[in-house]
């Protein structure tokens, strides 16, 4: 399993327009909007680099996406919550 975050940049005001389009797109498994830098934050998840790469062509070719980073995970670890003994 591949998994992959992708920041996105939009268009001024196009974050909700593009937001409702990437989650739409197989593969993604979170979306969200953001403050800062970036305007969304995707989570997708991948058999392999080859479908990863198709997820970013999509997400890439939606209108008023600027620019958009990835970064691929080397390794993932789930943690367990730990509930409070209180």
């Amino acid at each position: 399993m591949t998994i992959a975050y992708v920041l996105i940049n939009t268009e001024k005001g196009k974050e909700a327009e593009v937001l409702k389009q990437i989650r739409g797109i197989e593969n993604i498994k979170e979306a969200h909007t953001v403050y800062g830098v970036y305007d969304l934050i995707v989570k997708v998840e991948a058999n392999s680099m080859r479908e990863l790469k198709k997820v970013l062509n999509e997400i890439r070719k939606i209108d008023n996406v600027r620019a958009t980073m990835t970064t691929v995970c080397a390794e993932s670890e789930k943690q367990e919550k730990k509930e409070d003994s209180m």
